[in-house]
């Protein structure tokens, strides 16, 4: 590369901090006809993965000790749902990063087959990803150098905190707030065995951290929701809400003509005609911090109106916070019946995402490869640890 040896080694919060940032800096950079969220760790690169059971940050240093590339990996046992098995340990790789001067030489494909290595080491079964369908590199990097595979296609649903407007929850509905036991008992009970990549050792450590909100359910008002979960209304909806915001923040950049017309119209629309009812999109343009939905499951022929009265009670609760700007969560591509209830605006939207997995023993190629051929018609857990 002219600029020495590549050595490839793990992050030291201690040299490495300040460097990492400035690295994230300069891969700001790109082509000015696309959009880009930026990310703003506050000062911790490995904030995304801290909370996980285990996790990595791999460095990559040019001899001339400048740094040019990161990649990040966390470790957990999920849910696989295929016939012979039940749990599977899965590697989640994410953050890959390499400074647009030192692209195209191997960079990024050395980090990952480097944190490979380390799930390997850890007995990890399967590696996964997620990653824009339309990024291309990325793409070409995994599925075509790496052996990755396509697996699922969830859209990401955001939806802007519009702090000039409190949701009314309906008469007929009732919202309760559930303890972390309750919370556990329940989603154990009905997204253990109908969820892939349910975290069924961790949900409880997950519902416990201090940046879980708490979990709530709607249900009809008169019915019973019996606290040992035991008795149930015949249509009820639950979710949960972690705050993404106490880690790190997000800003855009090089937002399209029309977003930013539609942004500031609709500010002038809400301000000198409020009766229209037209939220106005926050500002993007500094950094934000936002919700993110997780666990959301429904049950029940009602159980749709629950979900939407669950979304805007959230709604509510962002409205006291000044930092949050939206709220998102993530469900599984196909999954229409649940997402059609969930509030979000398409222009802030992305239909479909996509998770590519790849299995890291021999074993564990033929049960994926039937895994792959099956149609996504069960619910998928997006650990909010990971977004």
């Amino acid at each position: 590369m002219g600029y020495g040896e590549l050595i490839i080694r793990s992050y030291d919060v201690q040299t490495d901090r300040l460097r990492v940032k400035d690295l994230e800096r300069r891969c700001e950079v790109g082509p000015s006809e696309r959009v880009f969220l930026f990310t703003d760790t506050l000062g911790d690169p490995i904030c995304r993965i801290r909370n996980s059971p285990m996790y990595k940050m791999l460095v990559a240093e040019l001899g001339n000790k400048e740094l040019v590339g990161v990649i990040q990996g966390s470790i957990k046992r999920v849910t696989i749902h295929k016939p012979t098995e039940e749990l599977a340990k899965v590697g989640y790789v994410l953050g890959l990063r390499v400074v647009p001067l030192h692209r195209r030489k191997g960079i990024g494909l050395r980090l990952v087959r480097k944190l490979e290595e380390w799930f390997i080491s850890k007995d990890v079964d399967y590696a996964y990803m997620a990653t824009e369908k339309d990024n291309e590199a990325s793409v070409k990097l995994f599925l075509e150098k790496l052996g990755f595979i396509k697996f699922r296609t969830p859209s990401i649903l955001v939806h802007p905190v519009n702090n000039n407007r409190v949701f009314r929850t309906p008469p007929n509905v009732e919202i309760a707030r559930l303890n972390v036991e309750e919370a556990e008992k329940l989603y154990i009970k009905f997204m253990a065995s109908t969820t892939e990549f349910f975290p069924y050792d961790d949900i409880g450590n997950i519902l416990r951290n201090k940046l879980s909100l708490g979990t709530w359910v709607a249900y009809p008002r008169g019915h019973v929701f019996g606290s040992n979960m035991d008795v149930l209304p015949k249509s009820w909806a639950m979710l949960s809400v972690w705050n993404s915001g106490e880690l790190f923040k997000l800003r855009l950049e090089k937002a399209p003509l029309s977003c930013l017309i539609y942004t500031e119209s609709s500010k002038l629309i809400e301000k000198y005609f409020p009766c229209f009812k037209l939220p106005s999109i926050p500002d993007f343009y500094n950094p934000f911090g936002f919700y993110f939905m997780y666990g959301v499951h429904k049950q029940g022929p009602l159980s749709g109106k629950m979900v939407r009265t669950l979304c805007k009670y959230v709604h509510n609760m962002a409205t006291n916070n000044k930092d949050c700007k939206v709220i998102v969560t993530e469900v599984g591509g196909n999954d229409d019946s649940l997402r059609v209830h969930i509030p979000h605006w398409k222009l802030l939207s992305c239909p479909e995402d996509l998770w590519c997995i790849k299995a890291l023993k021999n074993e564990k190629k033929k049960t994926l490869h039937e895994l792959t051929k099956i149609p996504p018609t069960i619910a998928l857990f997006v650990d909010p640890r990971e977004v």
